[in-house]
C-alpha cells in the first residue's frame, strides 16, 4: 500500500487537493476528520480520551487498509512539530510492517490566504475550524511544518489550482494516473 500523507496547517488545501488527486488516480480518502468525527460521537473535542481514540482509530484504519490490499490511501493531517512526530512514526511503522510506502507532502499557503479560506462554507459543513481569529491563534501557537523526512515534498497552494497541485504530486511520486474501470 502507498500512504499519501498530505499535511499542513488548517485551510492549507489538504482535503481539496486530496479530492482533486483522487479524481485522477484510483485510491481511497481517509480524511483526518473521519477519526475526529468518530471520537466526537463519544467525547467532547479535546476531552480526556478524545485524542487517544482519534489516534487509535487512525492506526487501526491504516493497518486494515494495508492488510486488505488497498493500493493507495490519501490521508490528511494537521501535522505539528514536535507534538505529532510519534503519530507520524506510527504511520511509518505500519507501512514498514506491510511493506508499504509512506509518501509525505507538505501543503502550505500564506496566513492571509488561509484566513480567507477558513470561512468557506464547506468547512462549516465538515465541522472544521471556520474562525479567522481561531486560525491565527493556532498558527501562532503551533509549528505546522513539513515532517522531518528527506523525501517530503513541499508545495505552495496559494495560487495554483488544486488539480495542478495534484498533478505535481502524481508526477513526483510516479502514481498511476489511469482510473480503474
Amino acid at each position: 500500500m502507498k500512504l499519501l500523507f498530505l499535511h499542513g496547517a488548517p485551510a492549507a488545501g489538504k482535503l481539496t487537493v486530496a479530492k482533486a488527486l483522487l479524481q485522477i488516480v484510483p485510491g481511497r480518502l481517509f480524511d483526518n476528520h473521519a477519526a475526529i468525527d468518530l471520537a466526537r460521537t463519544l467525547f467532547d473535542f479535546d476531552a480526556p480520551g478524545f485524542w487517544e481514540l482519534v489516534h487509535t482509530t487512525r492506526y487501526a484504519a491504516l493497518d486494515a487498509a494495508a492488510e486488505h490490499g488497498v493500493a493507495l490511501v490519501v490521508t490528511t493531517f494537521c501535522y505539528v512539530e514536535p507534538l505529532d512526530l510519534p503519530q507520524f512514526e506510527k504511520f511509518e511503522e505500519i507501512m514498514r510492517r506491510h511493506d508499504g510506502e509512506l509518501l509525505p507532502v507538505f501543503l502550505h499557503c500564506s496566513r492571509e490566504e488561509a484566513t480567507r479560506r477558513v470561512g468557506n462554507p464547506d468547512r462549516v459543513e465538515r465541522r472544521k475550524m471556520t474562525s479567522a481569529p481561531s486560525l491565527i491563534k493556532e498558527l501562532d501557537a503551533y509549528q505546522f511544518t513539513p515532517v522531518p523526512r528527506a523525501g517530503c515534498l513541499a508545495l505552495d497552494t496559494e495560487t495554483r489550482p488544486a488539480e495542478a497541485t495534484a498533478r505535481d504530486i502524481i508526477g513526483h511520486f510516479g502514481l498511476s494516473a489511469a482510473k480503474s474501470p
